[in-house]
């Protein structure tokens, strides 16, 4: 599911689970931050978007998302592939960059960190608390963060 490309500055939500992506999306729904979500199910409709490739190639440029929230395991390509895709390219390097996962392992974590990710949330099991968590986010980087 992606969303139009009018309106309020886009997140694209990275998720393969669909419980974790209904669950972002009330979450962000029930929140007082105002963007569009835009999903991606894996990480190759992922850099597709991004790099307006395939389905994507006529969305419009500079309509980039201000914040990508990227799962780490996911089909096909994996998060952290797609994290230093987007790091190795000009129009992608600067984009935030939050990976939100349920992986705890250290090696994931660093490895994340050494490959440009801005930052590294295990997702809370709590609805509560992962709407609070989005909302956060949402916040952070959408209305307080400086960007170029």
């Amino acid at each position: 599911m992606l969303g139009s490309e009018s309106g309020a500055e886009a997140i694209l939500l990275v998720e393969d689970n669909p419980d974790d992506e209904e669950l972002a999306l009330l979450a962000f729904k029930a929140s007082d931050v105002a963007a569009r979500v835009i999903v991606a199910h894996d990480g190759v409709e992922a850099l597709d978007y991004l790099f307006r490739r395939g389905s994507y190639k006529d969305r419009v440029p500079g309509k980039d998302p201000k914040l990508v929230l990227l799962d780490l395991k996911l089909p096909r390509i994996s998060g952290l592939e797609v994290l230093k895709r987007m790091r190795a390219e000009a129009r992608t390097r600067l984009i935030p960059v939050v990976m939100l996962t349920t992986s705890n392992e250290e090696s994931d974590i660093f490895a994340c960190y050494q490959s440009g990710a801005n930052s590294y949330i295990r997702k809370p099991l709590e609805f509560d608390r992962f709407k609070d968590t989005v909302r956060q986010l949402g916040r952070y980087w959408l209305q307080y963060n400086e960007t170029l």
